[in-house]
């Protein structure tokens, strides 16, 4: 496994900046291992939902997990308001980093993920192959 540390600043996309990373470093199959910062707008799809929430405010990020591949990445956020409050789903691109926003990736060099229609769900899942395949 390999890392990948990268720090964001005010104005940053979070998951535009996450993928651009991806693809950048080449990484193949991969999860989040740590997000920590803050956002100055969140937007956010929420389970079963079609339609994204956009929320103009201050947030911390909480927690944020994920993986990673070429063709997309499915990554879920926990946020913060001023009052505690929590708040979470999946995120989508327009997510502003307000201050910064320290992300650690991990790189799993034994696989490949690659995201392909499954006819149940309607949705590009997971599909997980060892490396080589």
């Amino acid at each position: 496994m390999r890392t990948h540390a990268f720090r964001l600043t005010s104005g940053a996309d979070l998951r535009e900046s996450i993928e651009a990373r991806v693809r950048s470093s080449g990484i193949r199959a991969g999860c989040v291992l740590a997000c920590v910062g803050s956002l100055s707008r969140a937007v956010l799809r929420m389970p079963g939902a079609t339609d994204f929430i956009a929320l103009r405010r201050d947030f911390e990020i909480v927690s944020m997990e994920g993986t990673l591949s070429p063709d997309g990445c499915h990554v879920h956020v926990a946020i913060s308001d001023h009052s505690g409050a929590v708040l979470g789903g999946h995120l989508v691109s327009g997510c502003v980093v307000r201050t910064t926003a320290e992300v650690v990736l991990a790189e799993i060099e034994s696989m490949d993920f690659a995201r392909e229609l499954d006819a149940t769900t309607g949705f590009a899942e997971l599909v997980i192959r060892p490396r080589g395949e």
